[in-house]
């Protein structure tokens, strides 16, 4: 029979801690790696229109819409999701419910094929949803198992183990695609995927033993529980627009975020159609390895955009960040040759694990003193995913009607400049504690 371990023991927080090295792969080996490699192998780029609804899309374009779409849906269910996570008394159903969801995702997109689109297509999207779904249960286990000292440590170490976990089977991926050409090499990338989704299966058992069932201040789901994450953010709404500061620096971060999520989801599927690759095994190991160098430099970056801020100040290094975007943005139009590739990777992941790491620690420092930071925070992770909806839409859209993935990047310089434009009118120091 299971025993309840108490609140801040090491075991407890291990076991959480094990989910990230659990489910942390999807982002990696599906969402970044693999599947935007295995998706343009089976729709190249001078391939048709592909038929999907009755429309037909750009292949690019529509997994960009579709990715869009399941962030919509995510956006919209995650206020539900925190009301439950809050007042039921069994989140850890939840929990195994959207891991299940999303691994055996990852397994159903194995039969990903050209002549099953909408079945591959579904997978890809409930894979997704799963993944972030997931999240909402799990991070709000945190306060439920760690004491408030503890709570950082065990969060980093959470990334920590979900970073090396990931990097591991990704490797182990990348030496089974290698291994193999042409049709064989296609069918180790099916594998890949349902490795992740086994993967993320099994480790998460861990977990599950030892997480508690969860909160037992409520024995049923109401309407004023399924309702009360929405009255929560319109709580911070009306909070936000008492404090200029914060209201400014979100609507800067609400722009450039756009920006700065899609690059990161729509990488992949650039350097796949738009780079002059010698083989099919240089574009492979290349595309791999550039997710790789990303990962590194970004901890390197965030290291390096936490010393500049302490120096400068968190607005100034945020403009200063979101300017390099823009030069990123207008020399990847020109990028065309691997080693060009290369270099810009080293150059996103340098200031993406800045820009990502700055602006959530900047929104924590502009945060009235108040007890319901999960609210505050709950409004910003929506922020994020709608502005993911909308980046993802307007790429996809550039991508359908030019017919080049080099305009839609482009374009998204201008969320960057609005961004810096915007962070102008934020005062350029923070809140001293």
């Amino acid at each position: 029979m299971q025993t309840t371990l108490p609140k801040g023991s090491k075991k407890l927080m291990n076991a959480w801690a094990f989910y990230d090295w659990a489910n942390s792969v999807y982002p990696l080996v599906i969402s970044s790696a693999i599947f935007p490699l295995y998706f343009g192998f089976l729709f190249p780029k001078e391939t048709p229109d592909v038929q999907f609804l009755g429309y037909d899309f750009k292949a690019t374009a529509l997994i960009s819409f579709v990715t869009a779409f399941a962030f919509l849906v995510v956006a919209f269910i995650s206020p539900f999701l925190s009301g439950i996570a809050d007042f039921v008394g069994n989140k850890k159903r939840f929990l195994q419910f959207f891991c299940f969801l999303g691994a055996s995702s990852c397994i159903g997109m194995y039969w990903f094929t050209v002549d099953n689109i909408y079945f591959g297509i579904t997978c890809f999207f409930f894979g997704l949803i799963g993944f972030w779904g997931s999240l909402v249960f799990y991070n709000s286990y945190l306060p439920d198992i760690a004491f408030t000292e503890q709570q950082d440590g065990l969060s980093a170490r959470g990334y920590s183990m979900g970073y090396i976990g990931s990097v591991i089977l990704l490797l182990i991926c990348l030496y089974l695609i290698l291994s193999k050409e042409g049709v064989e090499a296609l069918e180790m990338m099916k594998v890949s995927f349902a490795l992740t989704g086994v993967w993320w299966l099994l480790f998460s058992q861990y977990a599950f033993y030892y997480l508690p069932k969860g909160n037992k201040n409520a024995d049923k789901i109401t309407k004023d529980i399924l309702l009360s994450g929405f009255r929560e953010l319109k709580k911070v709404k009306n909070e936000l627009l008492k404090h200029l500061s914060l209201s400014r620096y979100l609507a800067a971060f609400f722009v450039y975020s756009m920006a700065v999520q899609t690059v990161m989801l729509v990488a992949t599927y650039f350097g796949e159609q738009e780079i002059n690759w010698a083989d099919t095994e240089e574009k492979t190991k290349g595309l791999i390895i550039s997710i790789l160098v990303i990962q590194l430099v970004a901890v390197l970056g965030a290291i390096v955009t936490a010393k500049l801020s302490n120096k400068f100040g968190n607005i100034k290094t945020l403009i200063v960040i979101n300017s390099i975007w823009v030069v990123i943005c207008v020399c990847a139009y020109f990028v065309t040759e691997p080693i060009h590739f290369y270099v810009t990777a080293c150059f996103v992941g340098l200031v993406m694990g800045g820009i990502q790491a700055l602006s959530r620690s900047t929104y924590s420092k502009f945060l009235p003193k108040t007890e319901d930071t999960t609210s505050f925070f709950s409004f910003y992770d929506v922020a994020e995913k709608i502005g993911i909806v909308i980046g993802m839409c307007v790429y996809g859209l550039i991508d359908q009607i030019t017919g080049s993935m080099r305009n839609s990047i482009v374009f998204l310089a201008v969320f960057f400049i609005v961004g810096v434009l915007l962070l102008f009118r934020v005062p350029k120091s923070v809140p001293k504690e």
